[in-house]
């Protein structure tokens, strides 16, 4: 499982980050809300701890950007200010738990596990975005109410960008997880593919569904 750890405190960061390590966890920390979209935007986590109180925003504003960009994965806040109408603020902001500081490291693992157990419940078998719809079990995709024809790398392509819709998606996320191994995938390969999906799928949409971002990756809109 990877966490983010946003958290502008040095000390405090490398603290977090060696109790999740030592629990065997991935950690990567960012110091900023730019480190932190930066971070998002290179690679998939599973859980956030984020702090409110960053050098050039609040984190508040950063939860409630990466919930109306289509971030959902679980959002553990960190935080100093633990007065209650800053944790409800937070909560209905779409954090999914709340941890005033200080705080006991034990306590914040038992949440991020919790936390993690419940996502991995409610892993959804069926993705809906607009008027695609993505089958997971059945391995079946429809547009508008009518059946699509896919190769397997197509559907596993469709399937990433139906798990993160409207956010940007940068080439080297799609190849690590659209291969097991991307250090050897040709960056035109992926093109290939991406244009045999939006071909198929805007044929049947009859509207634009990919947006491509120069130099960065791709969205599906």
């Amino acid at each position: 499982m990877k966490v983010l750890i946003v958290e502008d405190q040095k000390r405090l960061a490398e603290f977090l980050r060696r109790g999740l390590g030592e629990r065997a966890y991935t950690v990567a920390c960012a110091g900023s809300c730019s480190e932190a979209r930066n971070a998002l935007c290179e690679a998939h986590y599973d859980l956030v701890v984020l702090d409110l109180g960053l050098p050039d925003g609040d984190g508040l504003d950063l939860l409630a950007e990466w919930r109306r960009s289509g971030f959902s994965e679980p959002v553990l806040i960190l935080s100093a200010r633990d007065s209650v109408q800053d944790r409800i603020r937070g909560l209905d902001l779409g954090a999914d738990d709340y941890l005033p500081k200080p705080f006991s490291l034990e306590e914040l693992l038992a949440r991020v596990r919790v936390l993690l157990r419940r996502q991995t419940s409610v892993k959804q078998t069926l993705l809906q975005h607009r008027d695609i719809t993505v089958d997971l079990l059945g391995r079946s995709v429809q547009v508008a109410g009518q059946p699509l024809e896919l190769t397997s790398r197509e559907f596993a392509l469709l399937e990433t960008f139906m798990h993160n819709p409207g956010r940007i998606l940068t080439r080297t996320l799609i190849c690590e997880k659209i291969w097991e191994s991307n250090y050897d995938v040709d960056t035109n390969l992926l093109d290939v593919y991406m244009s045999r999906l939006r071909g198929k799928l805007e044929a049947a949409a009859n509207r634009p569904v990919f947006k491509t971002v120069r130099g960065v990756g791709y969205q599906l809109l």
